[in-house]
C-alpha cells in the first residue's frame, strides 16, 4: 500500500490557510516561515498529484475542490485529536478546577463569548467566571490569586508571569457617512486635533491611538467617553465626534452602512494577549482555554492576524 502523504501538520496547515486566505499569515499561525510552509503544501500537492488552492495574485487563496475534501477532513480529524488529549489531560490532572478571567478592555466581552461556551463543553467540570468589574491591571489580579488568567494588550515582562499570543487587530477610524474626514482614505494624527474624541472610558496607556499615534504626535483631541461599543458608534453617527475601535467589532454597522471606517495611518496594529502566573503554565484546562480562544476567534472575527509563539 502506498502510504500517504499527508500528516497532522499539513491538516492545520490547511486549516490555518482557509481562515486567513494567505499564505504569510497561516505560516505565523502554524509557526512557520512563509518559504517553509508553501513547500510543505507544494510536496503535498505534488504527493497527490492535484492543486489544492487557486493561487491569483492580489487575492486571497481559494481552496479547490480537492483542497475543500481535505479541510472537511482537516476539521474532523483535528476535533479528534483535540478532544483525544483533553481526554488524557483530564486522565493525567482531573476534570474539575477553577478559571477566573480577567479583562482590561472593554470590547472582549462580546468576542469571548463563543470560546467561552466552545470551553465548556470541553471541560464541564470547571467553573468559568470572568472577574466583573473594569480592572486597569489585570495583571496584578494574577500575582494577587483573584484570577487565573488575563487578557492584556502588551505582553510586558513581569516576573512570575508567562504571556501566550491570542491575536493581532487593526484598529480603524470611525466617523458619520457626511462628515469631512469620510472622504479621507487614510487619517494621520492631525486629523484627529479638531475632532471630539470619543473612546472608552479608560486611561490614555491603554488606548493605542492616544499611546501610539497621538500622543507621539503632540495631538490632544477634546475628549468624551461610553462605556458602551454600540453607544460610541451612534455618537459617531450623529456626528458628535470620531473614534477608533477595532475593525472587527464595527463590521456589523459598517455593513448597515451606520458609519464609515478609514484606516490610521499605515494601519494602526493592536494586539491581545493571555497572561497565566508562570506556576500555572502547564495547567491542561488553562492551556486549553488559550488555545479555545485563539481558534474560536481567528474562525469567527474578521480581519484578524496571528502573532508569534509564547513570550
Amino acid at each position: 500500500m502506498t502510504r500517504s502523504p499527508l500528516e497532522l501538520r499539513h491538516l492545520r496547515s490547511i486549516v490555518a490557510i482557509a481562515e486567513t486566505g494567505s499564505v504569510s499569515q497561516a505560516a505565523r499561525r502554524v509557526f512557520l516561515t512563509q518559504s517553509a510552509l508553501s513547500h510543505q503544501l507544494k510536496a503535498l500537492e505534488d504527493g497527490y498529484g492535484v492543486a489544492l488552492f487557486e493561487r491569483r495574485k492580489a487575492q486571497p487563496l481559494r481552496l479547490t475542490q480537492a483542497g475543500e475534501r481535505l479541510l472537511t477532513l482537516a476539521r474532523q480529524v483535528l476535533a479528534q485529536v483535540d478532544n483525544a488529549e483533553r481526554d488524557l489531560a483530564r486522565l493525567r490532572e482531573g476534570e474539575a478546577g477553577e478559571l477566573r478571567v480577567a479583562v482590561e478592555c472593554h470590547t472582549c466581552f462580546d468576542w469571548l463569548m463563543p470560546a467561552m461556551d466552545a470551553f465548556r463543553s470541553h471541560w464541564p467540570a470547571v467553573e468559568l467566571d470572568i472577574v466583573s468589574g473594569f480592572h486597569a491591571d489585570p495583571v496584578g489580579l494574577l500575582l494577587t490569586g483573584r484570577a487565573d488568567l488575563a487578557i492584556v494588550s502588551e505582553a510586558e515582562a513581569t516576573p512570575g508571569v508567562s504571556h501566550f499570543p491570542l491575536f493581532a487587530y487593526e484598529m480603524v477610524a470611525l466617523a458619520a457617512r457626511d462628515h469631512p474626514l469620510a472622504a479621507k482614505k487614510s487619517w494621520s494624527a492631525a486629523d484627529f486635533a479638531a475632532e471630539t474624541l470619543i473612546s472608552y472610558p479608560v486611561p490614555d496607556a491603554m488606548l493605542d491611538l492616544m499611546r501610539k499615534v497621538l500622543k507621539p504626535a503632540g495631538v490632544s483631541p477634546e475628549r468624551r467617553t461610553s462605556e458602551l461599543t454600540i453607544a460610541i458608534v451612534q455618537l459617531v453617527a450623529s456626528r458628535r465626534g470620531v473614534a477608533a475601535l477595532p475593525y472587527w467589532a464595527v463590521v456589523p454597522y459598517l455593513e448597515k452602512g451606520y458609519v464609515v471606517a478609514r484606516r490610521i495611518g499605515d494601519g494602526l496594529t493592536s494586539e491581545l494577549y493571555a497572561a497565566v502566573r508562570d506556576d500555572d503554565a502547564g495547567v491542561a484546562y488553562l492551556n486549553d482555554f488559550v488555545d479555545t480562544v485563539r481558534a474560536t476567534s481567528f474562525a469567527t472575527l474578521p480581519g484578524l492576524t496571528a502573532l508569534g509563539a509564547e513570550l
